[in-house]
């Protein structure tokens, strides 16, 4: 829309095999997060260019760990965030992650 460009909700699945990465909320948040990078760098846009992400936690008492992972991801400019707790998400993920970034 425009010069922004909306992802949906990602999950971290491995775009390999399509099953979500080993090793609890850690694990799925990094390969969530590359998952992101790739798409917006297929757009035209990058990480730095994240205006707006919405967070979704299977269990909200995971966010510390997740948290830990996603700040090593937006280091120069971190864009609003809004995260909550969800009764469940798709092939059982722990994590799913929506973003909205500007594109050139």
């Amino acid at each position: 829309m425009g010069n922004l460009l909306f992802l949906s909700g990602q999950l971290g699945r491995d775009p390999q095999t399509g099953k979500l990465a080993e090793g609890g909320i850690e694990a799925e948040t990094r390969q969530c997060l590359d998952n992101i990078k790739r798409t917006l760098e297929k757009y035209g846009s990058s990480l730095d260019r994240v205006v707006k992400a919405t967070v979704m936690l299977a269990d909200i008492g995971e966010w510390a760990r997740m948290n830990s992972v996603y700040t090593t991801y937006f280091t120069r400019n971190k864009p609003a965030r809004s995260a909550f707790g969800v009764s469940g998400l798709a092939g059982g993920a722990r994590v799913e992650i929506e973003v909205i970034a500007l594109v050139e």
